[in-house]
């Protein structure tokens, strides 16, 4: 049996009778699938449509095309279209194709209300029952003689919209319709506009009518103006007439159906009237123009001067041109109101400096006043002497530094003018109240004084000039140095001068020694009047050693520091001497020991007559200021113990006698006699040995000892 087999070669989608139809008219959305078998065998076919992605058709069929039927296509049909074809487990797709359904169903339109009042709403409510979300509604408002008024309100998910509209002021009969806007891929597509609603108006109350009397164009000031406003209402009940000019209200009633309002008129009265009658939301208003023509012109006040001294006479004026028959008044003004001064045209005083101030003048004709324009009257008292200081307090600057001047009059009336001079240089002008500040940054070596100001005001008595300010100028310190005698080093116990100068600098100048160590160390301070000091340091000792400098200050208030200056502190000369001296007995007395010790060997092996000389030498020693004390019966030799620095050659026996770790050095003076090996008891020579003598530290004895190692024989 042969096996059955089959392929797809192509899916395709197709719309008829286009792919652009009109709103209402059928469509059909045919699917084909083009398969190829190897032999004439049926074959199920399942048919699959969609549209924008969801599902919209399905069947099964033995045939090779599926129809999806469409009797009325609405705007919602429009979109993108594709099918699919499954057979015998093979699957074939077909492209995409846009169908657009022109045009959109007729909304409708319905309104809650048939009539309304003034000041109530309308709600609206159009529908496009046919089509899908998301919509856009158009809601118009059409009242005759103007243009419609539109809102729109977009809608994602639903085919209906409400919305409210105001009924206001002079509407009468009222137009309502709507239509509606979908997006497509061409752009925006409109629906029909809906039937058309209407909505009849009716007034609370009408228009208010506004009048004057006299009438509004022949009003004249001093006349009385009366001013009624009226309404006609249905309602009384929260009725209210509001009368104003410009934002001011004049007057207002309530629940009343007219309003009144009268006053005397002047030239202010002019402008524009309005009469508001409100009620709920409703409210309506009445404008009216009124021109108040001038009775008199207003009255100009005239001075016979308006600056002057005090004590002198001052003349007020008070005129109307073209007119005389007034009553007048001259006034002052003040914070508090007007100071009345004379009920007259013309006013005469002697003026003191309270005097100063505004005055103005009235005139009175048939009720009606009017006020002249202010004159301002300036009396002067004249300035006093200035006085001329420091701002600081003291008379003194630093060099480079600015200078800032007071200039100040005690008395005098403002505004006063003061002049700055620096020498016979005009410096700065200022004018102000009672003082006046200079700042001078261009201060010199040589500007020792010179400073001076005058003062002046508008009195006629003329300028008051200050006192001569001299100013002293403070050089700061430069360039500090410390030297001293000796330099470098000093010997312990001898003294010491120190030098501190300056190279420049103002008098007085504070000088200050310090020596350098962990923390600074004030040695010594000195005020001089000179640019430079010496400190003598008495007595130098080896802990003076270090780093030293000085700092110098004066009134510009600046430390200057000298370099550092390093000081050793040695020995003396004659210490040195000393020590030295030390070296040199120790070594002679080490060699006389020596040739002492070198002739007793050789006499002792000579035999008995030695022995002799030997017994005999120790009286002999004695008599030579060689003082011997035993010490547990052992003796030391002065050669066999030489101190170099703290270094020490001891007695095998260190548990006797004194501690000479701790014992302090000092010396005698020894006579050795050199023995003849054959006469012992006659001495042929001295020669004069060194012995050490050491101090226990609690000095409870001396030890004195010669150091010699004597025979084996002798006790």
């Amino acid at each position: 049996m042969e096996l059955q087999c089959q392929t797809f070669n192509k899916v395709e989608i197709r719309v008829q009778p286009s792919v652009k139809v009109k709103n209402g008219a059928p469509i059909s959305i045919i699917c084909h699938a083009d398969i190829s078998k190897n032999s004439d065998f049926q074959l199920k076919h399942n048919f699959t449509i969609f549209k924008d992605g969801k599902l919209v058709f399905m069947t099964v069929s033995d045939k090779e095309d599926a129809r999806y039927e469409i009797p009325v296509a609405k705007s919602a049909d429009t979109g993108d279209y594709e099918c699919t074809v499954q057979a015998d487990g093979k699957k074939g797709f077909s492209n995409s194709i846009y169908v657009w359904v022109a045009g959109m169903t007729k909304p409708i339109l319905t309104a809650d209300k048939k009539e309304v009042s003034e000041g109530e709403v309308v709600k609206l409510r159009c529908e496009l029952p046919e089509e899908v979300p998301p919509l856009e509604f158009f809601f118009r408002k059409i009242k005759t003689n103007s243009a419609p008024k539109e809102k729109r309100v977009p809608e994602q998910n639903q085919n209906f919209s409400e919305v409210e509209f105001p009924v206001e002021e002079g509407d009468n009969i009222l137009q309502f319709d709507c239509f509606g806007k979908r997006q497509v891929r061409s752009g925006w597509e409109s629906s029909q506009h809906s039937n058309s609603t209407l909505v009849t108006v009716k007034e609370p109350f009408i228009k208010p009518t506004l009048i004057t009397r006299p009438s509004s164009s022949n009003v004249t000031e001093g006349d009385q103006i009366e001013f009624e406003c009226s309404t006609e209402v249905a309602q009384m009940r929260g009725i209210e007439i509001i009368f104003q000019k410009n934002r001011t209200i004049l007057n207002s009633v309530r629940d009343e159906k007219s309003l009144k309002y009268s006053t005397v008129a002047t030239q202010e009265d002019s402008g524009e009237y309005l009469c508001k009658v409100e009620q709920g939301a409703v409210s309506k208003t009445t404008k009216l123009n009124v021109f108040v023509s001038e009775l008199f012109p207003k009255p100009t006040l005239s001075a016979s001067t308006t600056k002057l001294d005090e004590n002198k006479d001052l003349i007020l004026s008070c005129n109307i041109n073209g007119f005389r028959r007034a009553n007048f008044s001259i006034v002052r003004k003040s914070s508090t109101g007007d100071i009345l001064l004379k009920n007259s045209r013309v006013l005469a005083i002697k003026v003191n400096v309270n005097d100063t101030g505004s005055y103005t003048c009235k005139a009175e004709v048939k009720g009606i006043v009017k006020e002249s324009k202010r004159v301002r009257i300036n009396v002067y008292a004249p300035v006093s002497k200035p006085t001329l200081s420091v701002v600081s307090g003291s008379p003194e600057v630093v060099l480079g530094k600015p200078l800032q001047l007071i200039c100040h009059s005690a008395m005098g009336t403002p505004p006063i003018t003061f002049t700055f001079y620096k020498g016979d240089e005009i410096k700065k002008n200022v004018t102000n109240d009672t003082y006046a500040m200079f700042l001078d940054e261009d201060i010199g070596l040589n500007d020792n004084g010179g400073y001076k100001c005058d003062a002046r005001n508008n009195h006629s008595s003329g300028v008051k000039t200050s006192n001569i300010l001299n100013v002293t100028v403070i050089v700061p310190i430069r360039d500090a140095s410390l030297g001293s005698v000796p330099y470098g080093e000093v010997e312990v116990g001898s003294d010491t001068a120190f030098l501190c100068s300056v190279k420049e600098g103002s008098w007085p100048i504070d000088f200050k020694f310090f020596k350098k160590t962990d923390h600074e160390v004030l040695l010594h301070e000195v005020r001089e009047y000179s640019d430079r000091t010496i400190w003598h340091k008495k007595t130098m000792k080896r802990k003076d050693t270090g780093t030293y400098y000085c700092m110098a200050s004066n009134r510009a208030s600046m430390d200057v520091r000298s370099r550092p200056i390093t000081i050793s502190v040695i020995l003396a000369a004659w210490q040195k001497g000393v020590i030295a001296a030390f070296v040199l007995t120790a070594m002679a007395g080490a060699g006389a020991i020596a040739l002492w010790w070198f002739l007793r060997k050789k006499k002792k092996a000579k035999g008995p007559s030695m022995e002799m000389s030997g017994s005999a030498l120790a009286p002999n020693l004695t008599n030579e200021k060689l003082t011997r004390q035993p010490s547990d019966g052992n003796y030391y030799s002065g050669s066999g113990y030489i101190e170099d620095n703290g270094n020490h050659m001891k007695s095998t026996d260190e548990s006797k006698g004194p501690d000479l770790e701790s014992a302090e050095v000092d010396y005698t003076e020894v006579e050795v006699s050199s023995l003849d090996p054959h006469r012992a008891p006659e001495q042929k020579g001295t020669e004069t040995v060194y012995s050490e003598i050491r101090k226990t530290n609690n000095d409870s004895m001396e030890n004195r000892h010669s150091r010699i190692y004597g025979h084996p024989d002798a006790t």
